[in-house]
């Protein structure tokens, strides 16, 4: 009885110790793993959602008001469609206006005394440049003092004669001799004054008496700038020797390689666009008014002479040029902005669009050609969407302030 007792309390122990094991057991593997992989769960689906949210949510806005817009020159405009004329790219060579420049030299030989401008200065047409002691000046002066004081005789004795014919005294053959006389002085006064004119000094300022040393003064035959100085004080100047290269450089010449392939498309009076790398936001427009006859053998190429009108003398001579010459616009419209109303962030372009006129948003724009300062846009961008066409570095600069929490 009593061994009966004891294999029932062993079997009751060993059925409390198996219960205690399943129920340790099970939460151990059940509850144990909720709290482990459940929770971590919902952290990650939070985690994408936060993820998500950064990235597809709405781009960086931006605020002006209609004011602040006005005052620093911000202009809305609707995307259109227009037609873009097509362009040949070409390069070239800025050089001086040939029409536009000037050899200064002296008309007689003589010594330089004094020196009045120099390299780089801008002179005025009729500026004096150098002063030159010149003997055959000296000599043709004297000439004209002599033929004016023979000229003065010349008309006292023919009105002497006239008094004398007059009374009786004299024949009217001696008045004749008079006037030829006269008339014949009178014609070599001229001449000796249209020499002096020719060697650049007036008479009307002689003086009668004065025999005091006169100087020649050179002069500038054209307004421009200095490009080259040979005038040296104490130095022989004569005709032969240029004293100073002067250039109007108010136009240029832009000398450009035209492809044998493209001439039939090169026209005289034809537009063109000038660019250059030191300038490369600025535009200088001009026209074809010179196609050369001949083709060059080496490159095949044929050269065309653009006038520009150089603004700021920022052309100067010898640099180097890129040029557009413009197609007529015979290709079906697209969407076009103006280059300049494109803007450059994190090395996308961007153009900034409105739909209420004051919050703007940069929109990433796929571009095409351009042509006459305007571009495709393939693109990003719908037809009557409005944008900034001016002022779009301004709305870049605010946009650059937020970022930052200024």
């Amino acid at each position: 009885m009593k061994k009966k007792g004891i294999i029932i309390g062993l079997l009751l122990a060993l059925a409390l110790g198996g219960g205690y094991y399943y129920r340790s057991s099970y939460l151990a593997g059940g509850k144990g793993e909720v709290k482990e992989s459940v929770l971590p769960a919902e952290k990650k689906a939070d985690e994408n959602k936060e993820g998500t949210a950064e990235k597809n949510g709405a781009p960086a806005k931006l605020s002006i008001t209609p004011e602040k817009q006005q005052l620093n020159g911000v202009a809305l405009e609707s995307v259109k469609k227009e037609r873009l004329a097509g362009a040949i790219s070409a390069t070239g060579k800025v050089e001086v206006n040939g029409d536009r420049i000037a050899h200064v030299s002296p008309r007689v030989s003589g010594k330089v005394t004094s020196v009045k401008a120099s390299l780089g200065d801008s002179v005025a047409s009729g500026q004096v440049l150098v002063m030159l002691d010149s003997l055959e000046l000296g000599e043709a002066m004297n000439r004209y003092r002599q033929s004016r004081t023979k000229l003065s005789l010349a008309k006292n004795n023919l009105d002497r004669v006239k008094v004398l014919v007059g009374k009786k005294i004299a024949a009217r053959k001696d008045i004749l001799q008079a006037e030829t006389d006269y008339q014949m002085t009178l014609t070599e006064m001229h001449t000796d004054e249209e020499r002096l004119t020719l060697y650049g000094l007036s008479p009307a300022g002689l003086g009668k008496a004065s025999h005091k040393r006169q100087l020649l003064p050179v002069r500038s035959p054209i307004g421009g700038v200095i490009t080259e100085k040979h005038a040296i004080v104490g130095e022989l100047a004569d005709p032969t020797k240029s004293l100073y290269t002067i250039a109007d450089l108010s136009t240029v010449w832009v000398m450009v390689d035209i492809n044998e392939k493209d001439l039939f498309k090169v026209h005289k009076g034809q537009k063109a666009v000038v660019t250059i790398g030191a300038f490369p936001d600025l535009r200088f427009h001009g026209r074809i008014n010179h196609l050369a006859d001949v083709v060059d053998q080496a490159t095949r190429t044929v050269k065309a002479r653009v006038e520009v009108v150089n603004v700021g003398r920022k052309l100067k001579p010898e640099m180097f040029a890129s040029v557009e010459l413009a197609l007529p616009a015979d290709a079906q419209p697209v969407l076009a902005v103006p280059e300049s109303a494109l803007q450059e962030l994190e090395g996308k372009k961007v153009l900034f669009v409105t739909e209420n006129g004051t919050e703007f948003v940069p929109r990433i724009v796929d571009l095409g050609r351009a042509s006459g300062g305007k571009v495709e846009v393939t693109g990003g961008l719908k037809e009557g969407e409005r944008y900034a066409v001016k002022g779009g570095f301004l709305l870049k600069s605010e946009l650059k302030k937020g970022e930052l929490g200024e």
